[in-house]
């Protein structure tokens, strides 16, 4: 029996559309994140777009962290800068690459956002942010690798104003921060340190060696001094949040709700014991989407 050209095409991409699908949610489950708590509460389209977004942040993230030469990581992230490319012209060559091509469309994803993202990417690979940056780098970075994220995001909750677009910058930081508070241990085994030069001066902690900062008398005075920063960066998506959709930015509270409860956990563990984790509670989180994701 011949089947019709037509057909075949249409056969063809609806397989490859339902196998982008599939990857971009493999991908993001297996993450176990905490950003997955604010994705679930979302409608199918819209929770597919954002498994483009987080599987395309897995994988650039993956390029980074992977113990491979500078050139090799770096060859790696302009490839996908050219698939960003394919993408806009409506030619994409990876799964992941095709599933964001489906959120862009849908929900007016912009190219600046994932070549920022990438950019972020190539600070991680090349050690730009990873040892004792300038405040100024830092902040730069925690725009790359978070609030473009946040940008993508609010756009695929449904609210891209002007409002929504801040909740992206100042979350995102704020995010990123916690997340860099979290992870001084973890990051020192990988030779890698994010806190701020400018504290580390400020507080007499003159080396860059990751290990070295993590055991400094001084550390807790650095640790608290970005919290701090951290916090503002909550107060001010607060703010920006109540002049947004609520029904449209329930993600985006309820990963700010539990991020700030890791950030609330780590000040009240203290910064001298940074290898005893801190985790909030799945009762906790169960609260946190019964009283904010159902409204």
């Amino acid at each position: 029996m011949n089947i019709p050209a037509e057909a075949i095409r249409v056969q063809t991409a609806e397989f490859n559309d339902l196998a982008a699908r599939n990857h971009v949610r493999k991908v993001s489950e297996a993450s176990g994140s905490s950003f997955l708590s604010g994705i679930r509460v979302l409608p199918p389209d819209r929770r597919d777009a954002m498994f483009a977004i987080y599987a395309f942040c897995r994988e650039v993230d993956d390029i980074a962290d992977d113990p491979l030469e500078l050139d090799e990581k770096q060859r790696l992230l302009a490839e996908w800068r050219e698939e960003i490319e394919h993408i806009f012209v409506g030619s994409p060559s990876k799964l992941t690459g095709l599933a964001l091509s489906t959120a862009i469309d849908g929900y007016g994803l912009q190219k600046q956002d994932l070549l920022d993202l990438i950019d972020g990417m190539e600070m991680d690979a090349d050690e730009t942010a990873t040892h004792g940056p300038s405040m100024e780098v830092l902040d730069t970075y925690c725009d790359r690798v978070a609030s473009a994220v946040g940008r993508l995001s609010v756009r695929v909750f449904g609210d891209s104003g002007q409002a929504a677009q801040q909740v992206a910058t100042s979350l995102g930081r704020a995010l990123q921060l916690t997340n860099i508070l979290r992870d001084i241990a973890e990051d020192a085994e990988r030779d890698r340190l994010y806190l701020p030069a400018d504290l580390l001066d400020k507080f007499g902690i003159e080396t860059r060696d990751p290990t070295e900062v993590m055991h400094h008398e001084a550390l807790p005075s650095v640790c608290e001094a970005l919290a701090e920063v951290a916090l503002g960066h909550y107060e001010d998506a607060t703010t920006a949040m109540a002049e947004c959709s609520r029904r449209h930015m329930r993600p985006a509270l309820l990963m700010m709700l539990v991020y700030r409860r890791v950030l609330d956990a780590l000040m009240n563990r203290g910064w001298k014991d940074l290898e005893k984790p801190v985790k909030v509670s799945k009762a906790t989180k169960l609260w946190i989407l019964i009283r904010h994701g159902f409204f």
